[in-house]
């Protein structure tokens, strides 16, 4: 029988829920209690022990200290643009990734943790999605536990086209290139990999049924509700050029959530409490992964061999594109002095050197992760309007951003495409270390341009990528081509 490399079936530890998985060890979870595999879905609580193991396997240490869930993928995808910059080659983690080869490698260890990570959060949900109507409880608990899985099916799947398949072309429809395989039930039969318009038409489906039976309540941000599900259909909108329906989920998504107050803004990016938070890992003190998390990366202060000698850095160029009034100019180091600069014990100091995000201290690396937040929101709907030639709304939505931002702004006045080259350039600054850069290059058919900035020869090896490049796309995992025979692999 084919199989999908990613459908092999083990018992989750600690709440008995299947998970799909390439090794029996693959994923550790709290709570401690446990729920066996028969009784994961008697109950909406049982249920719910099962789906807060899908919110837990966000975060958790796979098969290295560079595969913690979508924290790891967050730094992949700004690794591959050109506004991180690598200061040092440290202690070699993300090198290739930030050369471009781990991606075109069909046995490297990216292209292989991205495809099972993702399928993962997948063959939990359809568990969830196929189980829940049997579960003994309120409807309302069967109605939001549902909702979050169709959720995560959701994103999970639009996570995978935008990596494994071409980026969708809404001028060429139906999207009739290959994207990813649709996994709609708890099955272990590999199967072909659907087109990208397929791909989209599933996830906006899932979405949309998301939405009507969510609502704003839920029991912590690190769950979805109604809101996050528009977030993620403002995203998908955006990425299928869909204006109209982008620029009115991200207004959706936003109008319960406040943008932070400057001071919060130079906080340090690791409180889920944040009023701007829509939705983020809440990652509790006691569940420290060690090196293997968000933070062990991409904070300014851990005291790690990667932060000490490689702390992460702004391109130049962007950074220079800030006004002086900007407050988000406070998140990086131009010329970083002793005793001024955040760096752990011995850390070195680099030029343009980030100082947006922190971990718990020097000793401990946990911190919250922001998945999505208000301002993407302002910036999702200014970028719709301007797109769909609505310049006075773009306008509006980018002013209530950057007159938050930035106590001096004025708005620039501008029109057409100089006011989208105003809304990208801030989407960049904005979300820097959140990763989206990858994502938004191949959205925008745009190519990869490191030169002009800081970025180091002999660290960078890949300044230029043509747009549209087959090296966009992920390949295909070797794993998966030989366990799956439906599966086909990606141009070489």
């Amino acid at each position: 029988m084919k199989k999908l490399v990613l459908y092999k079936f083990i018992a989750l530890i600690a709440i008995g829920l299947s998970a799909t998985s390439c090794g029996n060890d693959y994923l550790d979870t709290a709570p401690t209690d446990q729920v066996d595999a028969g009784a994961a879905f008697l109950t909406t609580a049982n249920a719910y022990a099962a789906l807060n193991g899908i919110h837990r396997a966000m975060f958790v240490r796979y098969n290295s200290q560079g595969e913690y869930g979508q924290g790891a993928m967050m730094i992949n995808m700004d690794m591959m643009g050109e506004d991180l910059v690598m200061t040092s080659a440290g202690n070699g983690w993300y090198n290739n990734t930030y050369k471009w080869l781990d991606h075109r490698n069909e046995n490297s260890a990216l292209c292989l943790f991205a495809y099972q990570f993702y399928y993962r959060l997948i063959g939990n949900a359809n568990l969830i999605i196929a189980n829940i109507g049997n579960a003994e409880g309120p409807q309302e608990d069967r109605d939001a536990i549902k909702g979050q899985a169709l959720c995560y099916r959701a994103w999970a799947h639009f996570m995978l086209v935008q990596l494994y398949g071409k980026r969708y072309d809404a001028g060429a429809k139906p999207n009739n290139q290959l994207g990813v395989p649709l996994m709609l039930t708890p099955t272990t039969d590999g199967q072909a990999r659907a087109t990208v318009e397929e791909v989209y038409t599933q996830v906006n489906q899932d979405l949309d049924d998301a939405i009507a039976l969510l609502t704003t309540s839920r029991r912590a941000k690190s769950h979805f509700n109604k809101e996050v599900a528009q977030g993620i259909k403002a995203r998908v909108a955006l990425t299928q050029q869909n204006w109209t329906v982008a620029a009115q989920m991200a207004v959706e998504a936003r109008k319960n959530y406040s943008l932070m107050s400057n001071a919060e803004y130079l906080s340090g990016f690791d409180d889920v409490s944040n009023a701007e938070w829509i939705w983020g890992t809440d990652h509790i003190d006691d569940q420290t992964t060690f090196f293997a998390s968000f933070h062990a990366y991409i904070s300014c202060n851990f005291n790690s061999t990667n932060i000490r000698t490689n702390p992460k850095a702004i391109n130049s160029t962007l950074y220079e594109m800030m006004s002086a009034t900007d407050v988000r100019r406070g998140c990086w180091l131009p010329t970083p002095v002793a005793g001024s600069a955040i760096v752990p014990p011995g850390g070195v100091l680099k030029p343009y050197m980030t100082q947006k995000f922190l971990s718990a201290s020097s000793s401990n690396s946990v911190g919250d992760v922001p998945h999505m937040r208000a301002g993407e929101m302002y910036l999702i709907e200014a970028e719709a309007k301007a797109r769909m030639g609505d310049d006075p709304g773009a306008q509006s939505a980018l002013t209530a951003l950057m007159s938050n931002r930035d106590p001096g702004y004025v708005p620039s006045g501008n029109v057409g495409q100089a006011l989208i080259d105003e809304i990208l350039i801030n989407r960049r600054i904005e979300l820097w270390g959140e990763g989206f850069r990858f994502t938004d290059l191949k959205r925008l058919n745009l190519p990869l341009n490191r030169n002009g900035a800081n970025h180091i020869s002999s660290l960078t090896l890949t300044y230029d990528v043509p747009a549209g490049d087959v090296s966009w796309e992920f390949l295909i995992p070797r794993r998966e081509l030989d366990s799956n025979k439906l599966a086909v692999q990606n141009p070489l």
